[in-house]
This record gives C-alpha cells, sequence and structure tokens, in this order.
C-alpha cells in the first residue's frame, strides 16, 4: 500500500509498471513495508536529499538516529549497518548503497521555523510537514518530529570540529537500498531546502523516486 501526497495535499505521480514510484520534488510519500521486503530509494536527478523516516506497525516505536549513531559507532550509515528504534531494536538494514555515501544521521528535519528563520515567506514547503501529512494518512500519532536518516545529505566536518552542507555527491540514478527487519511504514521526502546548498541543481529540489522489492 503506497500513499503519495505533498505537504499541500495533492495527489502525486501513481506506480509506473515497473513499481517504481515519483515523490515530486518538496514533496513527500510513505509505504507500508512487510518484514524481508526492501525498499530502494533513487535519485532521480542526483543531487538530492531524500530525509527518510520508519515507524513499526501497531507500535509508537521509530526509527531513531541518535540511537543509531550511539549503536554503529559512528555518523554515516555502511552497508551491512542496521539502523535501530529508539528501543535499540533493529527496524532496517542498509543492504546496498549504489551512491557516494554521504548520508547524514545528524540534521533535524526542515520545517516553518527553520525557513521562517532563513528569512522565507510563510508556507515554505517542509521536511516536517510532509510526514506530518504522512503520518496522519497512515494513522500514525506523532508527538515529536524524529531526526531523518538524511539520504545523500553531503555534511562536511573542518578540523576545527565546525559542521558544514555542500551539494550532495549523488549522481542521477544513484540509489541506496534498505531491508525492513520488521513490519514498518516508511516516509520519505523529497527534501524543500532551496535557500542553501543542501540539495544541487543551483539549490533547486528535484523529484526522486523509490520501489518497493520483495
Amino acid at each position: 500500500m503506497v500513499s503519495n501526497e505533498s505537504s499541500t495535499n495533492r495527489q502525486a505521480a501513481a506506480p509506473a509498471p515497473s513499481g517504481r514510484v515519483t515523490i515530486a520534488a518538496r514533496s513527500g510519500a510513505s509505504v507500508a513495508l512487510r518484514a524481508g521486503q526492501s525498499l530502494r530509494v533513487v535519485n532521480t536527478h542526483g543531487a538530492q536529499v531524500v530525509d527518510l523516516w520508519a515507524f513499526v506497525a501497531g507500535s509508537t516505536e521509530y526509527l531513531s538516529m541518535p540511537h543509531s549513531v550511539v549503536t554503529l559507532g559512528r555518523i554515516k550509515p555502511l552497508p551491512g549497518d542496521c539502523l535501530v528504534s529508539e528501543l535499540r531494536e533493529p527496524l532496517l538494514e542498509l543492504v546496498e548503497d549504489q551512491s557516494p555515501g554521504t548520508h547524514c544521521m545528524l540534521f533535524a528535519a526542515c520545517d516553518p521555523a527553520r525557513y521562517r528563520l532563513l528569512g522565507a515567506a510563510p508556507g515554505h514547503a517542509n521536511c516536517a510537514d510532509n510526514l506530518r501529512v504522512q503520518a496522519a494518512a497512515r494513522s500514525i500519532a506523532l508527538t515529536s518530529i524524529p531526526t531523518p536518516l538524511n539520504l545523500f545529505m553531503n555534511t562536511r566536518f573542518t578540523e576545527h570540529r565546525t559542521m558544514t552542507v555542500e551539494a550532495p555527491q549523488a549522481r542521477a540514478g544513484d540509489s541506496v537500498q534498505l531491508r525492513a527487519l520488521r513490519a514498518l511504514t516508511v516516509v520519505m521526502s523529497a527534501c524543500a531546502q532551496d535557500l542553501l546548498p543542501v540539495n544541487g541543481h543551483d539549490c533547486t529540489p528535484q523529484q526522486v523516486a523509490f520501489e518497493v522489492i520483495d
């Protein structure tokens, strides 16, 4: 079952014959996975960040980046790594990474307050609202916005411990594949950031895609 909807509740593209689903730029999508199914997220045009969350079916348990960082002992996941919940239970395994691997587990999702601080006009599309829309459609109760797995996000650290964000290194067609270790609802958002170089293409967000693999 797939739900694909923008932050303004517009219906996005239907699944293609191949089973691939397009997520429009600045929009969100969600998909229910059975344990053992995999999700491939495709950077259709390259240089686009995808915020990703996962929620355990029939539970309040969710994918936690802080707990995953502690469990893995690093801030960027590698193939074979298992990402865990706030209860430190394995939820997703990164089984394949056909990209430069510059993902980020530290950045909070962009939200209305973030864009207000950056001087954007009210109503700017954002990943937090995309999550809220998808969660409501799936009857997932949110008490807060968990830190997402920021796929393809190119965060760098200087010798003075300063973190900077550069345009993603992902090329057109690069992808990652994540395997569900439990029944999950996964939510994705094609990041709407267009004021800072989080996304490439001169800070112009692009569409991405995903497909479910049995």
